[in-house]
C-alpha cells in the first residue's frame, strides 16, 4: 500500500509540473509512514513540507495542490484524503483493499512476489561451509537456512543466482585431521609427544577409539618408527608448523 501510495503522490507532482505549479527539476524523496493514530488515516506523507521551499509556496498550500491532483485521479483503494497541521496529506484506505491481494495470489500462485522481467545480474552467494575438522553446531544449521533464503530471494528478485556449498574436506587442514585422530589412536598403545597444533577435541578422542574398535593394531606402528628423524615440536624450540608436516608427511 505504500508503494501505491507513494505512486499516487508522484504523479500528482508530476502533474504540478506539467501545469508549470511546480518546479521541473526538484530534490525530493517521497516519504510514506504508517499513522500511529488511526484518526489521522492509515497512512501519511510530509511531501508538501519537503518541497515548499523549492516550490516558493507554504507547505500547506502546497499540499491543497497535491491533494487536488490526488482527487482528479481517484484511486479505489484510497477512501479519503485529508491534509493536517502543517501540511502533512493523510490517506485513509478502504479496509476492502486489505483483501484484494489474496486474488492475485490465488491467480499468481508461486509466481507471486516474483520480479516480472530479469535484473541481467548474476550474484554468487557461498553459505554454510561447515567445518569438516570440526563437530556440527547450530551456527551451521542458522547458516544453511539464512544463506538458502538469502538466496530464494534474490532469485526471487529477478538475479540469476549461483548457490555455492563448500564442503572443505581436502588439502593441509583434513591432513592434520586424519594425523591427529592417528596419534591418539597411536598413544592409546603408548605415550607420544602430542603435536600443539593438532586437532584436541575430544571428538578426536571418539573417533580414535572407534578406529581402534573397528580395525584393532592395523594401524599401529612403534614409536620409534614414527617419531625418528622429525624436526623439533615447539616445546623443544623447533617450529610448530614444520612439526606437525612432518607428522602428517609420516603418517602418509
Amino acid at each position: 500500500m505504500k508503494d501505491l501510495i507513494s505512486e499516487l503522490v508522484q504523479h500528482a507532482i508530476d502533474a504540478l509540473k506539467e501545469t508549470n505549479e511546480l518546479p521541473a527539476e526538484l530534490n525530493y524523496r517521497i516519504n510514506i509512514d504508517a499513522s500511529k493514530d488511526k484518526t489521522h488515516g492509515d497512512f501519511a506523507s510530509n511531501i508538501a513540507l519537503v518541497l515548499a521551499k523549492q516550490a516558493g509556496e507554504a507547505p500547506r498550500a502546497l499540499a491543497e495542490k497535491i491533494v487536488s491532483k490526488l482527487r482528479q485521479t481517484p484511486h479505489e483503494s484510497i477512501k479519503k484524503i485529508e491534509i493536517a497541521g502543517p501540511g502533512f496529506i493523510n490517506f485513509f484506505v478502504d479496509s476492502a483493499s486489505n483483501f484484494q491481494v489474496i486474488q492475485t495470489i490465488l491467480d499468481k500462485k508461486s509466481n507471486f512476489g516474483r520480479a516480472e522481467s530479469p535484473q541481467n545480474l548474476k550474484y554468487q552467494v557461498e553459505f554454510v561451509s561447515a567445518n569438516p575438522t570440526g563437530p556440527l553446531h547450530v551456527g551451521h544449521g542458522r547458516g544453511a537456512a539464512y544463506g538458502a533464503s538469502a538466496a530464494d530471494l534474490l532469485e526471487a528478485a529477478g538475479f540469476e543466482v549461483t548457490r555455492e556449498y563448500y564442503v572443505n574436506d581436502a588439502g593441509r587442514q583434513m591432513n592434520i585431521l586424519a594425523a591427529s585422530v592417528w596419534l591418539r589412536y597411536l598413544e592409546s598403545y603408548y605415550t607420544l609427544n602430542f603435536p600443539v597444533n593438532g586437532y584436541k577435541g575430544d571428538y578426536i578422542n571418539a573417533i580414535s577409539i572407534d578406529l581402534k574398535n573397528q580395525y584393532g593394531e592395523r594401524f599401529l606402528k612403534d614409536h620409534a618408527e614414527v617419531f625418528c628423524d622429525l624436526p623439533k615440536d615447539e616445546n623443544e624450540g623447533g617450529d610448530k608448523e614444520l612439526y606437525i608436516d612432518a607428522i602428517v608427511s609420516r603418517a602418509k
